[in-house]
């Protein structure tokens, strides 16, 4: 048996669009073959693999391409290129209505669900008491299901999902209808089937539940995949880039470490400035780099800020480093004025390195500012909003945007 539960190659999914409903009737009877319509990719030359047993979150906003993906992977869609393969019997919960027919009560649902999956009538009749206790919608389930309201029918098409004996389960952003203790019901389900080496592929705008549930995390943006890697790495990487957009690519360096430290080293360092602005500019500050632009919780991080002084002394001079979260939120700002560190205050070109040994922040995107002044901080000289901006990524281990050292005790 493959250890492979769904291959996708070079997939592909392509609609035609039209300005208005004549187009495409226009295109269809065009003797020149004129195209009035315009090609728009729901998704686009897309790969991955998912093993069995494997928990997947699929992440992405809205119209990014998740639910046709697993239509396709259902079935319910062919694409327009590309192979998909998969090996085991699918159960899926794609979206309220999917597969029932509002005029069949809920009884002759669960037959329905069952034939189309390639039950026998006999085999669903040894699984329909375990259904309609998982459901628990009493009466109800005699009635025609047109007349259940959207949590009766999430609670019934969940139960039928997860009580088939699924190889692979799919999940479509169906824990968001109904109440918390259904949830903690359907989760509970999941996880045993999880256990028990079931492959299951979960969509939620819950980003907190991808995290927490599934072991690995796909994300797609604008039919593309972005990244592939572990679920907690992903999540973290997604909610910057909803934070911040395209400010994440551009202001996070692509260069390893070690690429840094290599420029770092070419660099040929020179007391003499030959560039001295005018207008009374006192000193600087001409770069700022860090060791890396992506780190783990409580890696070292190290900030190097080269700065230039024109004046022969600057009294008081002081460098300070701030940290900062995508919202502007304060979380840390030191200087050497506080810490009692002595820096260059003289002509010339300087560097100095701040230095954190073990970042405590939490994954996440943070951005870092400069700023050198005089008069212990009350004149700034020179500032530099945003001068470099970190990405912190981990497993998932806690909560928030700090780890404080802490413990439990059970008093009772």
């Amino acid at each position: 048996m493959s250890e492979i539960a769904i291959k996708v190659e070079n997939l592909s999914k392509i609609y035609k669009l039209y300005d208005k409903p004549m187009d495409r009737l226009k295109e269809s009877l065009s003797i020149s073959k004129k195209k009035y319509g315009r090609e728009h990719y729901a998704l686009k030359d897309i790969s991955f693999e998912i093993k069995r047993g494997e928990t997947v979150g699929i992440l992405g906003t809205n119209g990014s391409g998740k639910s046709t993906l697993l239509k396709i992977i259902t079935g319910v869609l062919t694409p327009s290129s590309g192979n998909i393969e998969v090996n085991g019997k699918i159960s899926a919960l794609l979206e309220l209505g999917a597969g029932f027919n509002p005029e069949y009560t809920g009884i002759e649902n669960i037959y329905l669900n069952g034939t189309m999956m390639g039950y026998t009538r006999e085999e669903m009749q040894q699984r329909v008491q375990p259904i309609m206790d998982f459901a628990d919608i009493g009466e109800f389930i005699n009635q025609p299901v047109k007349t259940y309201s959207s949590g009766m029918f999430a609670r019934l098409a969940f139960a039928v999902a997860i009580n088939v004996e699924p190889e692979i389960l799919i999940v479509d952003e169906a824990l968001s209808v109904g109440d918390t203790r259904f949830q903690t019901k359907c989760i509970d389900k999941m996880k045993q089937l999880k256990d028990n080496g079931t492959t299951i592929l979960f969509v939620s705008h819950a980003t907190e539940q991808v995290k927490r549930f599934c072991t690995k995390g796909i994300w797609i943006n604008k039919g593309e995949v972005v990244e592939i890697g572990g679920s907690s790495e992903i999540v973290d990487k997604y909610e910057a880039y909803m934070l911040l957009g395209e400010k994440l690519n551009t202001g996070i360096s692509m260069q390893s470490e070690e690429e840094t430290k290599k420029e770092e080293l070419s660099q040929v360092e020179e007391d003499k400035i030959t560039d001295i602005p005018g207008n009374g500019i006192l000193a600087r500050i001409t770069s700022v780099t860090c060791n890396s632009s992506k780190f783990k919780t409580f890696d070292n991080l190290e900030v190097i800020i080269e700065y230039e002084i024109y004046d022969d002394r600057i009294p008081g001079f002081l460098i300070g480093v701030a940290l900062y979260t995508p919202n502007r939120d304060y979380i840390f700002g030191p200087n050497t004025y506080l810490d009692k560190i002595v820096v260059p205050n003289k002509y010339g070109r300087h560097k100095v390195k701040y230095i954190v040994p073990s970042i405590p922040v939490l994954g996440g995107s943070y951005s870092i500012d400069v700023g050198i002044f005089n008069n212990e901080g009350i004149v700034c000289i020179d500032y530099k909003t945003e001068a470099q901006r970190i990405l912190v990524t981990n497993e998932y281990f806690s909560e928030g945007r700090l780890f404080i050292e802490h413990k439990w005790e059970v008093v009772k």
